[in-house]
């Protein structure tokens, strides 16, 4: 049998000329019990469908020739009740290649390497027909929490029993050290609307029969529309992945919290191994000139996103993520590799199941693609790519240094220069009439047509944590100043126009002891630890309290370009290092008429001129309260801004 990859031979010319397929039933289907295997392999000469009685090992207990049929695709129905494993095999060239699951296949068995006989859509918990998405009035209502499955659990002292696991997430009343929240609880205090999961879909790093042994964020896909087996109780049970991915959905609306997946169409794990290759060589990834494997990804190959039958394979992968696990947001990992035309049919499948699914996204490449700029879903692709957001980069390294050079630091930590890109997000990276775009650090124009495009954030999974980002970048701070440079990021983050984001630990300091790609990297390195939840506690209450501010006032969440050029407006003669502007006329509707936020970045007070008058301060370094901390008279002095902090003031 032929595993590897075939020398890239063919052209989008040829490409062009396969058969497609339009109808709704690739993959394995039941009608009436009886199961329908539904195959795309245009190329093929013969396909033939093995069953097994295992998920791993044995020999097949039956050998079935596919019947050729309409848009490239082979079939057969199997018995009522007939159950097991399956694989298929194509004949290509008159060579047999691998044995592969289907690229539609909804429940698999040990590692991936069968498809099991199941109609995985009936595997439902109790009580499933009754869940419901929590309420969500707009997009720009969304914060954000992201957080990896094992992470959540897995130290000694979350009080979780199901370490690792889907069920971690469906505990209630867990406690850490000194009796803090823990879990599902902490996601529910914290005042997140969304819960966004590193990706849950079946990958390839990790041995299943073996799940504690090692970790990998699981950037690495086998199976679009699977659940991993390795934060499930049983990986071998195909019932037990999809029927725990279920209850932690469930369990999470039922405290309303809405769900969002991270998910990688981007690339698969290993291109030659793929069902994709193995069935239809070449069409399911780019090309170089020279015929090699095109690496947009930087992971040793990209989707083409482009083709018919792989849009087709993600819009409606997408939609059957949405459908069957009522999941209420997706992340695009790399987003930039897809085309524009895929993710607006993403958003309009999307939409026909639930307008208010939130979709976001990286808006860039790791590295070259064949694919023409002007077809990418990247940010200055954003504005043709209606109800689709993208990460906001300008802000995130305006505010704490560049990702890339730890050492370096950001306006956050008083590095001159950063205003405008700090500005930038403020304003969701939309036009705004006093912005100076040409001194924005990477967009030189806005991209956002809405902030809801816009998603703010100064840490995710990726590189460094906020916290020992400032370490590295301020060596000679102490711990009292860093906290107030982590508060002021955050509160940047979290007063700015758009969707704030915060990858969950930060708001206790969450440290992954220096490093900035942990993603292979032990529990030790990567599990939440709890007793910093207790040790912070003060930050801790900042953060909660911050996002309760957001949450409380419409005047930070405006939903259109429109309403932020009219309503936030940046005050005059700010000295360098500070930002301040005024949200005013009662801005969305707030009961509060106006609103004077300022951001002193610099490591020594500021002297801010703000306009005259009597106001309530609501937040004021680490202090912040909806109903005021205290009251201010504001003559035609400028007002002290204590060094590394944030003052909002209200009238």
């Amino acid at each position: 049998m032929v595993v590897d990859a075939p020398a890239h031979a063919q052209t989008e010319a040829d490409y062009a000329r396969y058969p497609t397929y339009d109808g709704t039933d690739l993959g394995l289907t039941y009608r009436e019990g009886k199961p329908t295997l539904r195959v795309w392999a245009p190329t093929a000469e013969q396909l033939t469908l093995r069953l097994y009685d295992a998920g791993t090992g044995g020999l097949p207990r039956a050998t079935h020739a596919m019947q050729k049929a309409e848009g490239g695709t082979w079939t057969y129905q199997l018995p009522a009740g007939t159950s097991g494993f399956y694989t298929v095999q194509a004949t290509i060239g008159g060579q047999a290649r691998a044995e592969v699951a289907d690229p539609y296949v909804h429940a698999v068995g040990l590692n991936g390497q069968r498809g099991a006989l199941l109609d995985a859509a009936a595997v439902s918990p109790a009580g499933w027909a009754q869940d419901r998405r929590p309420a969500l009035k707009q997009p720009t209502d969304v914060v954000i929490g992201e957080v990896h499955v094992r992470d959540l659990s897995m130290h000694p002292q979350s009080g979780i029993r199901h370490k690792g696991k889907f069920l971690g997430f469906t505990e209630t009343a867990t406690r850490g050290p000194q009796g803090v929240k823990t879990g599902l609880d902490h996601l529910v205090e914290l005042g997140l609307t969304h819960v966004h999961l590193l990706p849950t879909n079946d990958f390839a790093s990790l041995d299943e029969s073996q799940p504690g042994q090692r970790y990998n964020w699981g950037y690495d896909p086998l199976h679009y529309t699977v659940p991993e087996g390795t934060y499930a109780t049983d990986a071998a049970a195909p019932q037990a992945r999809i029927l725990e991915l279920k209850q932690l959905v469930q369990a999470l609306h039922g405290r309303g919290l809405r769900v969002v997946l991270d998910v990688v169409y981007n690339h698969t794990a290993d291109a030659g191994r793929s069902s994709f290759e193995q069935l239809v060589p070449g069409y399911y990834y780019r090309h170089a000139a020279d015929g090699r494997l095109a690496n947009a990804s930087a992971c040793g190959n990209e989707a083409a996103s482009e083709r018919p039958m792989v849009r087709k394979l993600i819009v409606e992968s997408v939609a059957y993520w949405a459908c069957h696990y009522r999941v209420d947001g997706f992340r695009f990992d790399l987003m930039g590799i897809l085309d524009l035309e895929t993710m607006r049919q993403v958003r309009a499948a999307l939409d026909k199941e639930d307008p208010s699914i939130f979709i976001y996204g990286e808006g860039w490449t790791a590295g070259a693609s064949p694919l023409p700029e002007a077809q990418r879903a990247v940010k200055a692709n954003v504005a043709q790519m209606p109800a689709v957001a993208a990460f906001g980069d300008e802000l995130r390294d305006g505010v704490k240094g560049h990702f890339a050079r730890q050492k370096e630091p950001g306006f956050a930590s008083g590095q001159p220069g950063l205003e405008e890109s700090v500005k930038f997000g403020i304003v969701g990276a939309t036009r705004h009439p006093q912005l100076d775009y040409a001194k924005v650090n990477y967009s030189h124009a806005p991209w956002a047509a809405a902030p809801a495009q816009a998603l703010n954030y100064v840490a995710c999974h990726d590189d460094m944590v906020l916290w020992d980002k400032l370490r590295a970048a301020n060596p000679d701070a102490s711990e009292e100043e860093l906290i107030r440079m982590d508060a002021l990021s955050n509160a940047i983050v979290f007063t700015a126009q758009g969707v704030p984001f915060l990858p969950v630990g930060d708001e206790f300091l969450r440290s992954k002891s220096g490093a900035h790609n942990s993603y292979n990297l032990p529990d030790s390195i990567n599990q939440i630890d709890w007793g910093r939840k207790a040790r912070y506690a003060p930050v801790f209450k900042f953060y909660r309290g911050l996002i309760a501010l957001r949450r409380a006032h419409p005047a930070f969440r405006l939903p259109t370009q429109e309403l932020v050029a009219r309503h936030l407006e940046f005050l005059p003669d700010a000295p360098a290092g500070t930002v301040a502007y005024r949200l005013r006329e009662h801005a969305g509707g707030d009961k509060w008429n106006n609103i004077v936020v300022v951001f002193n970045g610099n490591r020594r007070p500021a002297q801010v001129p703000v306009p005259a008058g009597r106001y309530t301060v609501v937040l004021r370094g680490l202090e912040v309260n909806d109903k005021g901390l205290d009251q201010l008279t504001q003559d035609a002095k400028p007002l002290t801004v204590p060094a590394s902090s944030a003052l909002i003031l209200v009238q």
